[in-house]
């Protein structure tokens, strides 16, 4: 068994819990899984049992606790020294550190306005207000540079899947399922993302989830 333990929320809603559980599933870490479901009335405490802050995701490593879905990745690069979390070369390495910080801190528009939904249905019409564009058109240039630099190695952001594409992850769930505007080249990169095992896992266990959040389901 496993010494990680992944704490997170639902599958169907939970965007900070998907970075870290699809960065430790394609990187081939091994990790139990607690489920907590969110937006409970004793959620919070619920979680404040493994975690300070009373919020997902968390990663449990013995006595040590770590937090924040960043924070998560780079514990993992430095507890698994082989692991190709982050690209080697410094120029890849700066920029995936870059903009995976600009996603932790940023996009509130388009956080806001489209929250994840791994099943939303995106056929259904959603009006994107200004601000969200900008969102969307910064992250379709971003996806497009970083692959025109560093991505000739492969499909991924930087060529190997890195810590980068995890916390992008959510993103492409937004994309997809708000139907938002992207470039050719972003699709294909989507395309890609979704088309990994461990998408497609996460995906039918957030289909198998009963509860709908109000106001989130469409």
């Amino acid at each position: 068994m496993s010494s990680l333990t992944l704490l997170i929320g639902n599958k169907r809603y939970s965007s900070w819990s998907l970075r870290p559980w699809i960065a430790m599933k394609v990187l081939g870490v091994e990790f139990n899984e607690i489920l907590l479901p969110l937006y409970q009335p004793d959620s919070t405490e619920q979680v404040l049992r493994y975690s300070p802050t009373g919020k997902v995701p968390a990663l449990i490593d013995g006595q040590t606790v770590v937090w924040e879905s960043l924070a998560i990745l780079d514990y993992l690069a430095d507890r698994f020294r082989s692991l190709p979390m982050w690209p080697n070369e410094l120029p890849a390495r700066g920029m995936a550190r870059a903009i995976a910080a600009e996603m932790h801190a940023g996009f509130g528009p388009l956080r806001r306005h489209c929250p994840m939904n791994m099943m939303r249905d995106p056929k259904k019409p959603r009006d994107v207000p200004a601000d969200v564009l900008a969102n969307v058109q910064r992250i379709d240039a971003i996806w497009t540079l970083a692959r025109e630099k560093f991505g000739k190695g492969g499909p991924f952001l930087f060529g190997a899947f890195s810590g980068a594409d995890a916390m992008y992850a959510p993103v492409v769930s937004r994309f997809a399922s708000y139907s938002l505007p992207a470039s050719k080249a972003s699709r294909d990169y989507m395309d890609v993302m979704m088309a990994l095992p461990a998408w497609k896992a996460w995906e039918a266990s957030a289909s198998q989830e009963t509860w709908i959040m109000e106001g989130n389901e469409v």
